[in-house]
């Protein structure tokens, strides 16, 4: 790999910019070791606004510092604040107008690695200055903050230094988060479809540095930031997924002895998932803390209606609305239950393992037809369990076929009547199918009398007496449906599926579907499936169709079982539908921690130009 720094990064070797600091005037740059101006520049009070410590809202979502900064004239700045005598690694300056709006996420967003110095020439006039402060109330707190005035980006002897020393108290009476957690991350959560939002299972995956983490199962805490009365709330959480990367980068010279960079490209991460319950107002966005950093938190235990019981693959899911049965041999679905309607189990218990959830799968003749329900057992299972949420996955080859491998996963969430179904389907090898299909569900017939789904080319929702048609009769679907229901109007009982998202993919070869469509097809059986190339059922039903190497086939659907509406018995579908098809939106808001570089190196392949060559930086 050959070694680069674009130029205009090479800015930062001759001036500390904002997150970082200013440099003292006069001998060697403490970061760059290069030659600073000998001339200190002249010095003058810098007025402000009104010096706030402040609680988060979703544009600024932790606790911080802010102040307006009102300069003489307009200028290219470099500025550094300190409290308490600390200089702020993590701060940023917003143009005038950028964070009007308090109450949704900030717009903008500069990086470290181009934050404070204006590579655009962009002239301040009155920036708002904020930094990440994590105060305490009622405390107060020395502020001095300090802005370097310059005609350029580069620093000269004609540049102007401006300082401001003030002393503040910070609010006093709505108490923070425990002090034994030393840090924290930021989460902003918003609502986009309109409907108000009760325990909505969220995860996110975060970040940490090793020297940060104990026992992250432990240590982690989740609180949700009421705006109003600026109280912090506990909520269940859970740790699971944790990922450990701890090589470090090597920064010897190069076998000349030239040095190969100057700074850590990357630095030892630890990663893991962390999964919660959030309230959230319809329209509007929330922020949530996920505290750590306290190797001496105990473990917590939250209760929820979430359990488990039984051993994987067999594994029995409860919660307060559903309990789902999966299959002893292959870990797929087998029975369903409302809690609502416990007297009538949904499940089919009859073709060959008889499971509800039948795919993905192909058909290779002379090879049987092979479904990931036929897994006896799978090659691979896991689980976990937690007060959020409950996963089990199976994965491997398909049974007898080495050439396709397939996985299936499921996820519980306590208080939710649905669950989110992800499959996959790869080919490692060509092979030559009549079937190909996915997202196979199937009920015992009797269960079952009418279908629904909405059809795109019809602009309505299609209701279907299955009852009624005759056996091995399809009824022909769009692939891209994005709900489908099957239920029982004198029950009073339904199951829907609702399409998350669908995708077909190829590495070394395009994907090579023949007429692909959803269908539903009644017998013993009522079944609903994704044909993504079924020569079976076409009018040449022995044709041989190459599935081809590198091609990926994938699936998630949220499975929703349901009371019926009176009078239209599909229409609860419908609000589920909207709400899981547009889920809360997540920002990860962190601290710029000391240990960040204040320069940045990348590696580039080849010779090739970065865009930055000969830019002019110094012209208005």
């Amino acid at each position: 790999m050959l070694y680069r720094l674009h130029p205009w990064r090479r800015v930062f070797f001759l001036c500390i910019y904002l997150r970082c600091g200013l440099a003292m005037a006069g001998g060697i740059d403490p970061v760059a070791g290069v030659r600073a101006s000998r001339l200190a520049p002249v010095a003058g009070e810098l007025q402000t606004g009104a010096i706030v410590l402040d609680y988060p809202s979703p544009a600024i979502p932790f606790y911080h510092i802010r102040t307006d900064l009102r300069l003489p004239s307009p200028s290219m700045v470099e500025v550094e604040m300190e409290v308490n005598g600390k200089t702020l690694r993590a701060t940023d300056l917003y143009r005038e107008g950028e964070l009007d709006d308090r109450n949704r996420p900030s717009l903008t967003h500069r990086p470290p690695s181009g934050a404070g110095l204006s590579q655009d020439n962009t002239l301040y006039s009155h920036p708002l200055l904020v930094g990440w402060v994590y105060w305490r109330p009622g405390y107060r707190y020395d502020v001095k903050i300090t802005v370097r005035m310059k005609k350029h980006t580069d620093r000269s002897n004609e540049d102007m230094l401006l300082t401001a020393v003030r002393t503040v108290t910070a609010p006093a009476g709505t108490p923070v988060f425990d002090s034994a957690w030393k840090r924290y991350k930021a989460v902003v959560l918003s609502e986009t479809a309109g409907i108000d939002r009760k325990a909505e299972p969220v995860q996110v995956l975060l970040p940490f540095y090793p020297d940060e983490v104990t026992d992250l199962k432990r240590e982690v805490r989740v609180a949700a930031f009421d705006p109003a009365s600026h109280e912090l709330t506990e909520l269940p959480s859970q740790v699971y997924d944790i990922r450990q990367y701890l090589t470090e980068d090597n920064l010897a010279p190069d076998s000349n002895g030239k040095p190969t960079h100057q700074v850590p490209i990357w630095l030892p991460t630890v990663t893991a998932r962390v999964a919660f319950l959030a309230d959230v107002p319809a329209r509007s966005s929330r922020v949530f803390l996920v505290y750590y950093k306290n190797e001496h938190a105990m473990a917590k235990v939250y209760q929820t209606d979430l359990r488990v019981q039984g051993e994987a693959p067999g594994l029995q899911i409860d919660n307060s609305q559903l309990s789902a049965v999966l299959h002893p041999k292959s870990g797929h679905l087998d029975q369903l239950t409302l809690k609502t309607k416990p007297d009538y189990p949904l499940f089919h218990h009859k073709e060959t393992n008889g499971a509800i959830h039948w795919n993905p799968e192909i058909y290779t003749p002379p090879k049987p037809w092979t479904h990931t329900s036929d897994w006896d057992p799978p090659q691979h299972s896991s689980s976990l369990s937690g007060p959020v949420l409950a996963q089990t996955e199976v994965w491997g080859s398909l049974r007898d076929i080495p050439q396709v491998d397939a996985s299936v996963r499921y996820e519980f969430y306590p208080g939710q009547p649905y669950f989110v179904s992800s499959t996959s389907l790869r080919i490692n090898e060509t092979v030559q199918a009549i079937a190909l299909r996915n997202a196979e569900i199937v009920f015992k017939r009797e269960l079952i009398t009418k279908a629904a789904w909405y059809d795109a080319i019809r602009d309505s929702v299609i209701t279907y007496d299955v009852a009624k048609m005759p056996d091995l009769m399809d009824i022909k679907i769009e692939a891209d449906v994005p709900w489908i229901s099957f239920y029982n109007e004198e029950k009073g009982i339904g199951f829907a599926g609702i399409q998350l998202s669908y995708a077909n993919a190829g590495l070394e070869n395009e994907p090579r579907l023949l007429n692909p469509y959803f269908y539903i097809t009644g017998g013993p059986w009522i079944y609903w499936a994704r044909a993504l190339s079924l020569s079976f059922l076409a009018s040449n039903m022995q044709q041989m169709i190459p599935v081809l190497k590198g091609n990926f086939f994938s699936e998630k659907w949220a499975y929703l079982v349901y009371e019926t509406d009176k009078t239209r018995p599909w229409a609860p579908v419908l609000r589920w539908q909207k709400l899981l098809t547009n889920p809360l939106r997540v920002e990860l808001v962190e601290e710029v921690d000391d240990r960040v570089s204040r320069t940045v190196t990348e590696l580039f392949v080849g010779k090739g130009s970065s865009g930055w060559e000969g830019r002019d930086t110094k012209k208005h």
